[in-house]
């Protein structure tokens, strides 16, 4: 049996994208008619779910899909800009060192993956990148990645930051690990029930060690 894999969010799990993005999304307010976000806004949608969020943003669910494409689309003349989460660089590198395979999957573009990772040396770190734009279809690339590389869920572990992480990872039969550093609160993140919350990526190896310890050898 191969090791195990480990799949992790990229907005906010690895990449410190909030503020930059916050300000992307204000820039496009006036364009598709919503209210720019305030930071008493945007600690109120932070214990939010993604579905509460796109509800009380109450921008048309037509716009919503050209809305983050914009969005990510300017995302990318940023992205050489853009550091790692403090600390998430040595915990991917204990990983690999300790034998997991890492990917990463995520709703961003995938040119914007590439020039963060390039930017900071991490290609080496990453087996696997998964991109493409969804809403809420996450669970639904977890099933492509799945069935593309012939991975079963018995093996996978996805990390991420955002309750709509946790969902998908629940419809995909895959184990999840949330994590505090990102934008979702911890309150609305342990509601959604992971099966590990940790609040540090030094926390990270031991989370991932405890939850594979019955996985298949």
């Amino acid at each position: 049996m191969s090791d195990p894999v480990i799949l992790f969010d990229f907005d906010g799990t690895i990449a410190d994208t909030h503020q930059m993005l916050i300000a992307i999304l204000n820039n496009l307010a006036g364009e598709f008619g919503y209210e720019p976000l305030s930071e008493a806004m945007v600690q109120e949608f932070r214990g939010l779910s993604s579905q509460e969020i796109i509800r009380a943003s109450k921008v048309s669910a037509f716009k919503i899909p050209f809305l983050i494409r914009r969005a990510k689309e300017d995302v990318q003349a940023s992205m050489a800009t853009v550091s790692p989460i403090g600390g998430i660089v040595k915990s991917l590198e204990d990983l690999t060192k300790q034998g997991y395979a890492l990917g990463i999957l995520t709703s961003n573009f995938e040119e914007n993956v590439q020039i963060f990772l390039a930017h900071h040396d991490m290609n080496n770190l990453f087996t696997w990148l998964d991109a493409g734009m969804t809403i809420f279809g996450k669970h639904r690339m977890l099933r492509r990645f799945q069935e593309k590389h012939n991975i079963g869920p018995e093996r996978l572990i996805y990390v991420g930051d955002e309750t709509r992480d946790i969902d998908a990872a629940k419809k995909s039969g895959v184990l999840v690990v949330s994590v505090t550093w990102g934008f979702n609160t911890r309150e609305i993140l342990e509601i959604h029930s992971p099966d590990a919350l940790i609040d540090d990526p030094a926390q990270l190896g031991e989370a991932i060690a405890q939850l594979t310890q019955n996985f298949p050898r």
